[in-house]
């Protein structure tokens, strides 16, 4: 009997000792390091009214740092613990408080127009980036052990979307549509992953496009935003122009750009270039090429996190590895999307180039996790 969990002892260190990804660790250290440099680009003029020029470039290394630590903690947990039904149900229920809290006026931290933020001991941070995770975590965990009732529409594929569904409501609130309907994409992505059918599917993304229009619609001033990007330069003194003024960066970068920190929309002429719209200091500075690079990039990572997920040797690790890299890569792709005026201007940040700690944390804990599945590879 010693014999035998001896042996099993030393499989469980050898199979836990098994190295991470290689290339998604490569890929990661890449974005980080170019969202640094782009950072640095958008906030150093502005930082340096305020007295200390890498004001906001010292703030993201400090969310960096802690993303670090975190990332260390997730990498080696084994991602099994994460479909734990306490640890769900936990992430889940510290989403929904949190996400209640930032709706209550005086509690939440209310900033041009929106209450997105808590602040906790002179930290401010979103709700709603820890409520994506715990979305990713409850679906994989879910999908995981359904597989013959993902065939049935009422009773199957609906009931999944009720958790997703709430978030969305209560982030709907704050208002932050671009995020609510970021879950909701992310679940059906993961849903398509696990197998549920396409007209189901097909179904319910139209049923979502028809409330989604209709939301944008009956408020005023959310119907001139969702028609001015077909047009922004004709609403330069209302909707359209921040829209505009990020056309006016990129194009004005041409093929190679204007050079790092040569940018000139940062001057108080394009707003949030440090969040928002950082893709176009990209374009600005480097051009074409250097929005194509940062493209690659995220586009590798998409690679490298769905490798990940089709090599793990359990229905679970692949759900929560594609699951996670599908949030972060759709996150990228909406932001380029609005920067460049192919989709409705929405508040939503470019993944590891945006400013914001808490932010690039929470996506280094969720790059964690992909790792310790690529440590199961067949």
């Amino acid at each position: 009997m010693i014999v035998q969990r001896d042996t099993i002892g030393r499989r469980y260190l050898k199979k836990a000792a098994r190295p991470m990804d290689g290339m998604m660790i490569t890929i990661l250290l890449l974005l980080l390091m170019t969202g640094i440099l782009i950072l640095f680009s958008a906030t150093y003029y502005q930082a340096l009214r305020k007295g200390d020029p890498l004001l906001e470039v010292k703030r993201q290394l400090i969310g960096i740092g802690l993303g670090t630590i975190l990332l260390l903690i997730t990498s080696r947990i084994p991602y099994s613990f994460w479909r734990k039904p306490v640890v769900v149900v936990a992430g889940l229920t510290l989403s929904l408080i949190l996400l209640v809290l930032v709706v209550i006026p005086g509690v939440g931290v209310y900033l041009n127009g929106s209450r997105r933020w808590l602040n906790i001991a002179g930290l401010s941070f979103q709700p709603s980036e820890l409520a994506k995770i715990a979305s990713v975590l409850y679906l994989a965990s879910t999908l995981s052990y359904r597989k013959t009732q993902l065939d049935r529409l009422f009773t199957g594929v609906l009931p999944l979307l009720i958790v997703p569904g709430i978030f969305f409501l209560l982030i709907l609130e704050q208002p932050n549509l671009s995020t609510a309907g970021s879950i909701m994409i992310t679940a059906v992505l993961m849903m398509l992953i696990a197998g549920v059918k396409w007209r189901h599917l097909m179904l319910l993304g139209v049923c979502g496009l028809c409330l989604g229009g209709v939301y944008a619609w009956i408020e005023p001033y959310r119907r001139e935003r969702l028609l001015s990007f077909r047009d922004p330069f004709a609403q330069m003194s209302d909707e359209g122009y921040q829209l505009a003024q990020s056309l006016i960066a990129i194009g004005s970068g041409g093929l190679f750009g204007r050079g790092l920190g040569q940018g000139r929309q940062k001057f108080s002429y394009l707003p949030y270039p440090e969040s928002d719209f950082i893709f176009a200091i990209v374009g600005e500075d480097f051009g074409l090429l250097g929005c194509t690079a940062v493209l690659l990039l995220f586009a590798a990572f998409a690679f490298a996190g769905m490798r990940i997920a089709v090599n793990c040797p359990d229905r679970y690790g692949s759900l929560l590895a594609a699951g996670l890299t599908a949030m972060i890569t759709l996150q990228a792709v909406l932001n380029v999307a609005v920067v460049i005026g192919a989709m409705p201007t929405t508040g939503l940040p470019l993944p590891f180039f945006s400013a914001g700690g808490t932010s690039v944390s929470l996506l280094m804990a969720s790059v964690g996790i992909i790792l310790n599945v690529s440590r199961q590879h067949r």
